[in-house]
């Protein structure tokens, strides 16, 4: 299959394209508009693959979106192109609302028309899976706030949305969408709601990566309030697999939560972090003295957690990684790969979108 990822250059989709090409037979189109959160650097070890392309493309750019798939008439549509940081879209959520409504509004409009033109057997083939997250069902209740011996619920499938944040509602927005599109005009499409992810790759304004750069530099590790909000934490690698899952073997029209069966509170998810550096990078105190705790975020949510009985049951996808062995991989990868890291604290990673865009203006 040719297979159109949107987003490829970010933390997920870089992640989709290794794993497309590195254990697959499908050639891969990244299309990817090189953003601060783009990083071509996360792709050099398949960059030179010859079942791998590069477009430097707005997904709301609709002339070019039609271009490139008239150019490479994928088989399906991995979206996975959106701006992502919670605190940047309080501080700044015109960006959100362009990228994650516009740009999905433009993708499904262009993907309609090239969908109808296609002959019946590409038509039944279509398929076009839409990435998104757990956050648009907004909160849960915190164990704090549950009676001792009750059960705790979680995120389903059929949980109603209740987004918090400027980035949650555009999500939100999207995912109404393309269900739209689905039900009126019948296109061929998934939605996946995903819970926090971590991994190789990661971009350090989110708190893993954060947590461990800040660390290896002695400097304080900031904590929302007390520390006490809960997500569930997928491994990438992990996440990647169930998308292939759910694109090759899911059902149309159906939607997935996929989760990494890890609740763990924000304070605990730092001091294992600080603890594996204590072990691999040892020093004459504790990494745990550089916790700082700072006011916490506006409409911050307190619990996050997915109900993955459906995709385990229907789809048979299960994590490989337990939250311990992720982490530690996690922490080991960014400890090899010092000068990835300091080419995103130079900015040095910014130059090939420099490249693209001038080549784009000329």
């Amino acid at each position: 299959m040719k297979i159109l990822v949107t987003g490829g250059a970010g933390f997920i989709g870089s992640a989709v394209v290794r794993y497309l090409l590195e254990n697959t037979s499908h050639t891969v189109i990244n299309l990817d508009k090189l953003t601060y959160a783009g990083n071509l650097e996360s792709l050099e070890s398949i960059s030179h693959h010859y079942r791998y392309h590069f477009e430097y493309v707005d997904v709301c750019n609709a002339i070019e979106l039609k271009r490139v798939f008239t150019q490479y008439q994928p088989d399906a549509v991995m979206h996975l192109a959106a701006e992502s940081h919670v605190d940047r879209s309080i501080t700044g959520p015109a960006t959100f609302i362009e990228t994650n409504i516009i740009g999905t509004y433009t993708l499904l409009e262009v993907v309609r028309k090239y969908w109808s033109e296609l002959d019946d057997m590409k038509r039944q083939r279509f398929r076009l899976l839409h990435v998104s997250t757990d956050e648009v069902y907004g909160d849960l209740p915190h164990p704090s706030d549950i009676k001792i011996g009750a059960s705790l619920p979680l995120f389903t499938e059929s949980s109603a949305y209740n987004p918090s944040s400027p980035y949650s509602a555009s999500k939100a927005s999207s995912d109404h969408l393309v269900r739209a599109w689905r039900k009126t005009y019948g296109l061929p499409t998934m939605i996946t709601n995903c819970s926090n992810n971590y991994g190789p790759y990661q971009f350090p304004e989110k708190l893993i990566p954060l947590i461990i750069m800040n660390a290896l530099d002695n400097k304080p590790l900031p904590i929302y309030g007390k520390g006490d909000q809960i997500r569930d934490w997928l491994y990438v690698e992990d996440h990647a697999k169930a998308l292939l899952t759910v694109l090759m073997t899911g059902d149309v029209g159906e939607t997935y939560n996929i989760g990494g069966h890890n609740e763990i509170k924000n304070i605990d998810v730092v001091k294992n972090i600080c603890g594996l550096l204590d072990e691999l990078v040892p020093k004459a105190t504790s990494y745990q003295d550089l916790i700082t705790h700072v006011d916490d975020r506006l409409g911050h949510d307190r619990r996050y957690a997915i109900d993955a009985s459906k995709i385990d049951k229907a789809l048979e996808w299960t994590p490989d990684e337990s939250f311990g062995t992720g982490l530690r991989k996690t922490v080991q990868w960014y400890l090899n790969h010092r000068s990835w890291i300091e080419n995103i604290q130079t900015g040095a990673y910014l130059s090939h979108a420099k490249q693209y865009s001038e080549k784009v203006s000329v």
